[in-house]
């Protein structure tokens, strides 16, 4: 078993200025013994220095334990460019990470998820790199902010080019020297099978791209096995594109899951095995959301309200009304919830994430529920950051990518913030006390969608907070609906810092969203 060595030992063949990426998704599939394995070395050796690291997802949690959080040190790393971070609550300390990036103590940049990992395949093949519209008219575009992440991050990574009589966006290449990848298993060749996993992400793409550079590909597994014992049509990287192999027999399956099965696809738990969600306010928003869903449906789904939406299906019986589709490759089945998030139970299918952000870049899917920190005048909306708390928020992971070509689109979220207190009593809303914060400002702090671009694309694009529903339209941001209980003035138009359009036909809520029983759901039949 040559391939097989300690952690300490695959730190030791990482040369000061690497080019490193990893493979992880939170805790999901993250290499975290590796990681803290170079961590530790640069402790106790100072060495390597200056890593660039590359991470098409985030590694690490919320709390700033593990994943990225391990290099975050100075000295150790020198940039960073990832499609997103770990990110918690403002109440908590920032991840380690986030520190570093906020004192211009590393260069980072933010590049949407789906363009990273394809990134990788135009550096496997020795091509210049990937021209796209994705990120057009957002942070990401060099006409705003290139990415950058703050002041020190002065190198250009995306550019605005002319070819065929089109604005583009071109991303240069990158080449990778060393690949961190995860899986379960490793037969003493090096083939590496996922059957534990979650999701296997793109690591693939990561190995092929450092192995066709000439470089390292570590890989985390669980177990060894002898030679000639996997089964050909499950191993996802084989042992040619593989240099070390480290063991670590205890590695979680996500950020606070040792192992459950039904995560990793081997059983199909039963639908009355998911928690149905509590009655609370966030309640009615989720129905609402559900409501814009039309059977048959093939549809994104991202993190916040909008993840309980599949909850609402199952509750109301129409679990298999839609199909969704999740950046870490999760096709149907139910999607779960908190630090789960990215994973599916009783899925259909699980393919490499790179590939399914070819679904969602080229508009192969009908929807997507998305979550939102601002709303400017334009439509506009903000998730990737809030200057004043960079750490709540984790950059724009697939976002920009999902978003681009999605035929339609709907944005979830509160009206206001900071202390916001919600009560419903008799089908009523009530505010009992108002958020300080307002979500709908004039110009949002960072552009992570363009509204005025999606109205010349003819997206269809959808609002909903807790007291009302919006609509983006050519005339403006209008509010289309209102929730029972809300006073259109006080409670909508007075707690906006933009002047917003009333529809001529105001419509209320439909009341059964504010009643804690099933509302007897029935989605529209899809239409193209």
């Amino acid at each position: 078993m040559a391939k097989v060595c300690t952690p300490e030992a695959a730190a030791d063949r990482i040369r000061d200025g690497s080019v490193v990426t990893v493979s992880a998704s939170s805790g999901l599939g993250c290499p975290d013994a590796l990681l803290a394995a170079i961590g530790q070395k640069f402790q106790d050796s100072g060495r390597p220095r200056n890593l660039t690291t590359i991470h098409p997802i985030a590694a690490g949690d919320m709390y700033g334990i593990g994943g990225v959080d391990h290099l975050a040190q100075d000295g150790l790393l020198s940039c960073v460019i990832a499609g997103s971070f770990p990110s918690g609550p403002s109440r908590m300390p920032s991840p380690r990470i986030w520190q570093m990036i906020s004192e211009n103590r590393v260069q980072a940049y933010n590049i949407p998820s789906g363009v990273l990992y394809h990134m990788h395949r135009e550096a496997a093949a020795h091509r210049p790199g990937i021209l796209t519209k994705i990120g057009m008219d957002t942070f990401v575009d060099p006409q705003l902010l290139g990415g950058r992440m703050n002041e020190c991050s002065a190198d250009d990574v995306v550019e605005r080019v002319s070819f065929d009589g089109e604005d583009w966006l071109y991303y240069r290449s990158i080449a990778i020297d060393v690949a961190l990848i995860r899986g379960t298993t490793a037969d003493e060749d090096g083939n590496i099978t996922t059957e534990h996993e979650g999701s296997f992400l793109g690591i693939f793409d990561q190995a092929l791209a450092v192995h066709n550079n000439g470089g390292l590909v570590i890989a985390q597994v669980k177990r060894v096995v002898k030679s000639g014992t996997l089964p050909p049509q499950a191993v996802r990287v084989p042992g040619i594109l593989v240099d070390c192999i480290v063991v670590a027999p205890n590695q979680l399956q996500t950020t606070e899951t040792p192992y459950d099965p039904a995560i990793s696809g081997e059983v199909r738990p039963p639908d009355n095995t998911f928690d149905r969600i509590p009655w609370s306010p966030v309640k009615p928003m989720a129905r609402r959301a559900a409501m814009e869903l039309r059977k048959g449906d093939i549809v994104n789904l991202g993190f916040g309200v909008s993840a309980l939406v599949p909850r609402i299906l199952l509750e109301e019986e129409q679990a298999g009304a839609v199909t969704w589709v999740i950046e870490q490759g999760a096709v149907g089945g139910i999607p779960l919830l908190d630090f789960q998030f990215g994973c599916a139970g009783a899925t259909q299918a699980i393919i490499a994430s790179p590939d399914q952000f070819t679904l969602f870049q080229g508009g192969g899917f009908d929807q997507s529920l998305l979550s939102f920190l601002e709303i400017d005048r334009f439509g506009n909306v903000n998730v990737s950051r809030l200057a004043t708390c960079p750490h709540v928020t984790a950059g724009v992971g697939g976002f920009i990518d999902i978003t681009a070509q999605a035929r339609r689109l709907v944005f979830v979220g509160m009206f206001t913030a900071g202390g916001l207190r919600l009560a419903i009593s008799n089908g009523l809303v009530q505010i009992k006390r108002e958020g300080k914060i307002k979500k709908l400002v004039p110009d949002v702090e960072q552009v992570t969608f363009n509204g005025r671009r999606a109205l010349q694309q003819a997206q269809h694009v959808t609002y909903i907070t807790e007291r009302c529903v919006l609509r983006l339209l050519p005339e403006g941001l209008t509010v289309t609906e209102i929730a029972p209980g809300i006073d259109l003035k006080r409670d909508v138009l007075a707690q906006a810092h933009i002047k917003l359009r009333v529809s001529d036909d105001l419509q209320v809520i439909d009341p059964r969203l504010f009643d804690p029983e099933p509302m007897n759901l029935e989605l529209a039949p899809r239409t193209k």
